[in-house]
């Protein structure tokens, strides 16, 4: 699934992709910004993305979707 971070005064933000699931993604994020601890997510190449949840602005969290393969209409 695809996490977009926006960070405050800093114009561009930070996307990656995650075998995380939505509710893990969204617990880990709500604990960051309540707590004031960094956020830390891995993405799906195994890279681990650190974040001041102090500094934290928006995080979007895409919908989790099957990935098609081939060319046939479903």
């Amino acid at each position: 699934m695809e996490i977009k971070i926006g960070v405050q005064n800093v114009g561009r933000e930070i996307v990656l992709e995650s075998t995380q699931d939505a509710e893990t993604v969204a617990k880990v994020v709500g604990e960051a910004i309540s707590e004031g601890n960094e956020l830390r997510l891995k993405d799906d190449k195994g890279r681990l993305i650190i974040v001041p949840g102090n500094a934290l602005a928006y995080v979007e969290i895409g919908a989790e979707e099957v990935r098609r393969v081939g060319f046939g209409q479903f």
